[in-house]
């Protein structure tokens, strides 16, 4: 489930990737994907982890919390946090849902 080996330290953090999946998908199969990707950390995750959705594929994964923060700085603690990640553009944001 959750991938040792991606390095996020590549990714640049940015606050676009939730209006252009928006944008591209449609609102509700958006809001759909992050639902999907919260399940699968309610289903299979830990505390120590957070759902990680790909924004070209709908993919979803978990990473550990301690990895996001040791690479890039980043704080993914909390409830409804969902890792954007684009590979493609090599970028990613952190997205609450409320």
């Amino acid at each position: 489930m959750t991938d040792p080996s991606l390095d996020l330290a590549r990714f640049t953090p940015v606050n676009h990737l939730w209006p252009e999946l928006v944008e591209r998908l449609g609102l509700e199969r958006s809001s759909r994907a992050v639902r999907q990707a919260l399940d699968l950390q309610a289903m299979h995750g830990t505390p120590a982890t957070l759902p990680l959705l790909l924004v070209e594929t709908c993919g979803v994964a978990l990473v550990q919390a301690e990895q996001l923060r040791r690479q890039t700085g980043l704080v993914g603690a909390g409830d409804q946090l969902v890792l954007l990640l684009s590979q493609r553009s090599a970028c990613l944001q952190l997205l609450q849902k409320s």
